[in-house]
């Protein structure tokens, strides 16, 4: 069985902030920042042009370690000193449902596991301890 977990850090609108600083700090490779602008429009959501450039996704290389990063979205809470999650990245979407369901015992789903454009099964819960985690099996790398 192979599982990668990594940091996840969640900012309020200054994500591209935090990346940069983390990558000088660290001596890290930033490998991609990806936008919520960037994913395809949803007519029944539109995104303000403030979404549109907040940061979706960022991942920074930091020696052997993955940091990962993202904003919040336009009205969800956001408390700074929760601002970290897990990452799982099981590569078994069988894997995926049995770690997302055992999370999710005395839990709270937050989004249930889904196909998403960048998985096939990506899911958030947080544990009865109030600790969030992100299970998400790894789509297909483009080549």
């Amino acid at each position: 069985m192979s599982i990668s977990l990594n940091p996840y850090l969640i900012f309020d609108g200054n994500t591209r902030e935090a990346i940069h600083f983390y990558e000088k700090a660290l001596g890290g490779k930033v490998m991609g920042i990806m936008t919520f602008g960037d994913m395809p429009a949803d007519p029944n959501h539109p995104l303000t042009d403030d979404m549109k450039d907040r940061v979706m996704h960022a991942h920074l290389k930091v020696g052997d370690a993955d940091l990962m990063f993202t904003d919040t979205f336009a009205g969800m809470p956001y408390q700074p000193g929760d601002t970290i999650q897990i990452a799982i990245h099981p590569k078994e979407e069988a894997r995926a449902r049995e770690i997302f369901a055992a999370l999710e015992d005395g839990g709270q789903v937050i989004m249930p596991l889904q196909k998403t454009d960048w998985s096939p099964l990506y899911g958030q819960v947080k544990d009865k301890f109030g600790v969030t985690f992100q299970v998400n099996v790894p789509g297909e790398q483009p080549q």
